[in-house]
């Protein structure tokens, strides 16, 4: 499963480094996270958006054309409505998820900042999402972007991911740790 995984990561990467370079020397960075938020959208809330870039049974003129048409419709810049085209043309749409995220990356590296994904058991406020924001800035030395996300089954506190680094202070995981270590007291 690694192995897929990481096909798709190093294609994105090179589609990322391309895309990112022409925007950014056309001075074009603003409108292509325009376009990330989009993709992101889209992948969110269309199935048949990830069945075209998913399936096989598509040909690659039948994904050139929607993903063209989708490109102009939803307003994408020439520089990703392009790369989408050739990408639908080299048979490679399944890597757009890997674009996105490689993408994301390159602009927040540029940029001086670094992702947190955050998982809690409720969502936080916005108070609480600008205290974090605050002390991981200070932990890491960057400017830290937010990426929350819900999950109750954590009963309270949070998980933090920032690049290979987790922090997890979950009640979830707390009571793990104490049943793991009642059962090796007998």
């Amino acid at each position: 499963m690694s192995e897929p995984a990481s096909i798709s990561t190093g294609i994105a990467a090179r589609y990322a480094t391309a895309v990112y370079e022409l925007a950014k020397d056309a001075g074009d960075v603003k409108s292509l996270e325009g376009d990330l938020a989009t993709l992101t959208s889209a992948m969110a809330d269309s199935a048949d958006f990830n069945a075209l870039i998913h399936s096989p049974l598509y040909s690659r003129d039948e994904q050139r054309a929607a993903i063209s048409a989708i490109a102009k419709k939803a307003g994408l810049t020439s520089v990703m409505t392009n790369t989408l085209a050739l990408m639908a043309e080299k048979r490679r749409l399944f890597v757009v998820p890997h674009l996105v995220q490689a993408l994301r990356l390159a602009i927040a590296d540029d940029k001086g900042e670094v992702t947190a994904d955050v998982t809690s058991a409720k969502a936080l406020t916005k108070a609480q999402s600008e205290s974090l924001a605050k002390t991981l800035k200070a932990r890491m030395g960057k400017d830290v972007t937010i990426n929350a996300s819900v999950d109750e089954s954590l009963i309270g506190g949070l998980i933090v991911k920032v690049g290979s680094k987790m922090i997890d202070t979950s009640i979830r995981s707390k009571l793990s740790s104490l049943q793991n270590a009642m059962k090796e007291v007998g």
